[in-house]
């Protein structure tokens, strides 16, 4: 009866730790939905900055700002969204596979590459591959506030500004569906012309005040400011919806391996009784 005992034992572990997994899904699902709540409400302005911004490059102002300004690109930085935590299945793995070959890209061609890094998992993996980090960002919540990330993003335009980069790259997940979620890698500067708008003219916009450096100066650096935050948002909810997931199927795995180890105990159990019986009824022959 010890190995029905060891059985059993495991059993009972198992099924404690189906307890914890269940209950971290359903709070995964709580804060999914959630996550998705400040995400819609996050993409309509970023939208429709972008469009600005787009119209904006197409158009010809007597001040172009350097957002706005293609170089030669020798020098590429990365700002990379991960989470800070784990049990979400392949989203940061994937993302990170995608973000070192957009690395490996620039760096076949000829380009060196900075980072800047948000969240632990992002910082843990960069400190074992290596690479030169300006920035780092984590522990930010389920709730970030776009003041949070205005620090990390400053670095990043002031390297641009100061022409320690020439292209800058968001490296997030979007969010597609619940089941779904891939690594794409945006450029954020320059910034290109917008190409989802039809415009049947070009047209350059009325400033007011007259001064149009002050206000791109401003319109530029909100612009960039909130790719990344809808970035942060989108990996967020895109965390959450992975988390449910792989917390569901270590719910139903582990319901696969009670009936699995419930068979072993029954065998266990009934090769133990029948060696007692054939042990006595051996003794009551003897006798």
């Amino acid at each position: 009866m010890a190995i029905a005992k060891e059985v059993r034992t495991k059993i009972q572990s198992i099924k404690n730790t189906q307890k914890i997994t269940r209950a971290m899904e359903m709070v995964a699902a709580s804060k999914m939905r959630k996550a998705q709540d400040r995400m819609r409400r996050a993409k309509p302005y970023a939208h429709k900055i972008l469009q600005v911004i787009g119209h904006l490059a197409k158009g010809h102002p007597e001040y172009r700002h350097p957002y706005l300004l293609t170089r030669e690109i020798k020098r590429v930085g990365f700002i990379i969204v991960t989470s800070d935590r784990g049990l979400c299945g392949g989203l940061n793995a994937n993302l990170l596979r995608h973000s070192l070959q957009q690395i490996k890209k620039w760096k076949d061609a000829g380009a060196e590459i900075s980072l800047c890094l948000i969240g632990t998992k992002a910082e843990h993996f960069f400190k074992r591959v290596g690479g030169q980090v300006l920035g780092h960002a984590d522990h930010l919540g389920d709730a970030p506030k776009l003041t949070d990330l205005v620090g990390i993003v400053k670095v990043m335009l002031n390297a641009y500004m100061d022409n320690q980069i020439d292209a800058l790259f968001l490296c997030s997940n979007e969010f597609v569906n619940t089941m779904k979620q891939e690594p794409t890698a945006q450029q954020m500067l320059p910034i290109v012309a917008s190409t989802n708008v039809k415009l049947e003219h070009y047209w350059d916009y009325i400033y007011e005040p007259d001064n149009a450096r002050e206000l791109l100066d401003t319109l530029l650096s909100r612009y960039a400011e909130s790719q990344v935050y809808r970035g942060v948002i989108e990996n967020i909810a895109c965390e959450q919806a992975a988390r449910m997931v792989a917390m569901k199927n270590a719910t139903e795995n582990a319901a696969d391996l009670i009936n699995d180890l419930q068979l072993v105990y029954h065998k266990a159990r009934q090769a133990a009784i029948t060696r007692e019986l054939t042990e006595i009824v051996a003794g009551a022959a003897v006798v």
